[in-house]
């Protein structure tokens, strides 16, 4: 088993996510108005997917998450994509993060990561903030299933499984990673309600203490949510796991799941404020979820690179 998040964070003690997808694509005119969301872009516009992640890399991000956290057979399947098609789109979701990094112009090693979103994304209801759905382990390991193969076949060097906000998901999704694929790992990043709870309510410290002793799991964090939540979770997180810690909020705005809308909040505080603090409270990966641009990972990358 390769243990490529680990290999990396040994050379530079801290690693730069990349951000936002959907949020890029919206500004570059891209048709993601959709159950399938920034997905949708793999048929539509796969060159401005290649786009995004080229200027990731080119801000400074050292990984990037593939365009896959919507993107499932059962909701391609929705739109009359058969499994064997959607499992082509995802091979080639990880192709154009393969090309963008190997045409990217910094010569420092870089992971592509495969984004697999939680069951309520497919939902594409809000669920993956609330965590209110409730399958058996064998629904989740068959939902999932395709998805990482076509990931893992596409040469992904991790898996990411981020945004979950059920913690029987994870759980499932952590035995499916065992099960199927020893010899790949993964980061787990949770969807939370507060810096101490899973949107489901799963004490957030209980959740990642049980994965501690996985190998496969390379780190554990949170994403989707508020900055002003990333330093107080990431004190839970450090007293309850040696993990590797990993954070990606949004940029500050304010996301109502009903609607389906963005509010801008002028007065959000900055990466290059917040960096520093998240390091110190123990972040050793970070990066930007919703609204995030290539900007913010720059910001980032500064902000990291006086640290080290």
């Amino acid at each position: 088993m390769q243990n490529p998040l680990t290999n990396l964070l040994n050379q530079r003690h801290y690693l730069v996510n990349d951000g936002a997808m959907g949020t890029e694509l919206d500004r570059r005119g891209v048709d993601t108005n959709n159950s399938l969301w920034s997905a949708l872009a793999l048929t539509s516009d796969p060159d401005a997917v290649q786009a995004v992640h080229a200027d990731y890399f080119a801000a400074g991000a050292d990984i990037a998450t593939t365009n896959t956290y919507q993107a499932t057979p059962q909701g391609f399947a929705q739109q009359g994509i058969d499994h064997q098609v959607s499992s082509k789109i995802i091979t080639e979701a990880v192709a154009l993060a393969q090309v963008a990094r190997d045409s990217a112009t910094r010569s420092q090693e870089r992971l592509v990561a495969g984004s697999v979103g939680p069951y309520g994304a497919f939902l594409a209801d809000g669920s993956e903030y609330t965590g209110k759905y409730q399958l058996s382990p064998v629904q989740y390991h068959d939902f999932h299933l395709m998805r990482m193969r076509a990931l893992a076949a596409a040469g992904v060097d991790l898996f990411a499984f981020e945004t979950q906000p059920n913690n029987d998901e994870v759980t499932a999704l952590v035995e499916l990673l065992g099960q199927e694929f020893p010899d790949l790992t993964a980061w787990v990043s949770f969807s939370i309600s507060d810096a101490h709870h899973l949107a489901d309510g799963t004490p957030l410290a209980r959740a990642a203490a049980a994965l501690n002793d996985n190998p496969q799991i390379e780190a554990v964090g949170v994403n989707c949510t508020d900055m002003t939540m990333i330093a107080p979770a990431l004190r839970v997180l450090r007293r309850a796991t040696e993990k590797p810690l990993i954070v990606y909020p949004n940029n500050g705005d304010t996301y109502n799941p009903s609607s389906k809308t963005w509010v801008t909040n002028p007065h959000a505080a900055s990466f290059t404020d917040l960096v520093p603090e998240w390091v110190t409270a123990g972040a050793a990966i970070i990066g930007g979820c919703c609204r995030t641009s290539p900007t913010d990972i720059a910001t980032i990358r500064v902000a990291i690179d006086e640290l080290e």
